[in-house]
């Protein structure tokens, strides 16, 4: 199997090695979209737990990473405090959500990537300098990404692409 970042242009490569924060959109992207509701109306999901080491990887970088997620859900808040993971909910405008976070730590939108998955992802995917989406995105959305990953969103999406940022920087 080749290596993704081989096949990337130069110019995205440099936007990769340039990165200071990655921005994560939740369902579909740390899960596989699915949802489980028991009898009491409690939900859970599915999560890789291979995504922690890919988020490790990129703090040791020095590269910020943060979830933003239109839905405001308890399993969002666990999974991202087990993750030490800022986690930005109820998010109707992720492009204001992203662009106040950025400010906070100082970085570009430029400087910033996006792995989403759906429609509603569309907009911050247009304004970050890297956008990418996961494998089972939607078909709307596909178009607006610089990268795919190979797994499908909760199969190693996350780690794939912090996998590929690590790389990228050298290590």
């Amino acid at each position: 199997m080749s290596n993704p970042e081989l096949a990337l242009p130069e110019g995205d490569r440099a936007l990769l090695g340039a990165l200071r924060c990655a921005a994560f959109d939740f369902d579909g992207v740390f899960t596989d979209n699915a949802v489980y509701v028991s009898e009491t109306g409690q939900e859970t999901v599915r999560c890789t737990r291979a995504d922690g080491i890919g988020l490790e990887r990129l703090r040791s970088l020095g590269v910020h990473a943060v979830v933003i997620s239109t839905e405001v859900n308890p399993v969002v808040s666990a999974r991202c405090r087990k993750l030490k993971l800022p986690c930005l909910q109820g998010c109707e405008d992720k492009v204001a959500a992203l662009a106040s976070f950025l400010a906070e730590i100082h970085v570009s939108m430029e400087n910033a990537s996006f792995l989403g998955n759906d429609v509603n992802d569309a907009d911050l995917l247009r304004k970050v300098g890297f956008p990418a989406v996961v494998a089972d995105a939607s078909t709307e959305v596909i178009p607006l990404a610089k990268f795919q990953t190979r797994a499908l969103g909760g199969h190693g999406a996350v780690r794939e692409f912090c996998d590929l940022v690590w790389r990228i920087h050298g290590r």
